[in-house]
């Protein structure tokens, strides 16, 4: 199922797998063509910056999106053989997150080029060991929340909608195009004595795109508000929260959609 996922996705198309790098990479550009020309965020590196959050937010994005059909395309198929419908949803997991580790493999040859041509410092720092962890957390989290909308999405298929609606959302509530340090030293998270900054933390997804972006490219100073301000540490226990939400997610999903499966054929 994987593999026949991963053939349709770039079915007849010359550079295949190369999309899942050039789409983000061309968005990311025009990101940071604007950024660094219309609205400065004092960051040389924004591309580097915004594309390592972008690409893991990408595949949570395309897990959520794909999921929602994965049940009612099969739906012949299940009416007519038996099998674990959860391969169903489990199967495009696993092809998208394929797809971001080729996607990581090109950022990696893009800091590097990067590197060459503009020696400076070096891009990379040792926290990097850490990123399998933020990948299996961000794989349950995925995978839970495809099991729920995947089965839900059968029955009720204004599920997929609302999917793209807060997706769309959560890409501006999450600190892609900007950073943390911004919102921890708004005027409105200063204001509130920095419970704003805490809440959107409790948002896994939030907390694991700052931990992708801090763990895989060295600190720079942030400019706020014309002032340059030092990078925040990663607080490990936001990454410990999103860890213990996704696997609660995923336990939570999986009952959810094992309990849902059986009726899957009643769908008219």
């Amino acid at each position: 199922m994987v593999q026949r996922e991963l053939k349709i996705r770039y079915k007849n198309s010359a550079l295949g797998f190369f999309w899942s790098m050039l789409n983000p990479l061309i968005t990311v550009l025009v990101m940071s063509f604007v950024f660094q020309n219309f609205l400065s965020n004092g960051v040389p590196s924004a591309t580097a910056y915004i594309l390592a959050a972008y690409l893991p937010f990408t595949f949570f994005q395309l897990c959520l999106m794909d999921s929602a059909q994965t049940i009612l395309t099969a739906l012949p198929l299940i009416r007519k053989i038996y099998f674990p419908r959860e391969i169903l949803p489990i199967a495009s997991v696993i092809s998208n997150f394929i797809h971001l580790l080729l996607a990581l493999v090109m950022f990696v040859i893009y800091m590097l080029a990067v590197y060459i041509i503009h020696p400076g410092q070096w891009p990379f720092q040792a926290t990097s060991v850490f990123l399998p962890v933020l990948l299996l957390i961000n794989f349950c989290l995925s995978l839970g929340l495809s099991f729920y909308i995947s089965a839900f999405n059968t029955f009720y298929e204004d599920v997929k909608y609302i999917v793209g609606v807060m997706t769309y959302l959560m890409f501006f509530l999450c600190p892609i195009l900007y950073f943390e340090e911004r919102v921890a030293n708004s005027p409105l998270n200063q204001a509130w004595g920095g419970k704003i900054y805490m809440f959107m933390n409790a948002n896994p997804v939030f907390a694991l795109s700052n931990a992708y972006r801090k763990i895989l490219i060295a600190p720079q100073k942030i400019m706020v508000d014309k002032v340059l301000v030092d990078p925040l540490p990663l607080d490990w226990r936001y990454v410990a929260w999103a860890a213990f939400v996704s696997v609660a997610i995923l336990i939570s999903g999986y009952s959810t959609f094992n309990r849902l499966k059986w009726k899957f054929v009643e769908r008219p």
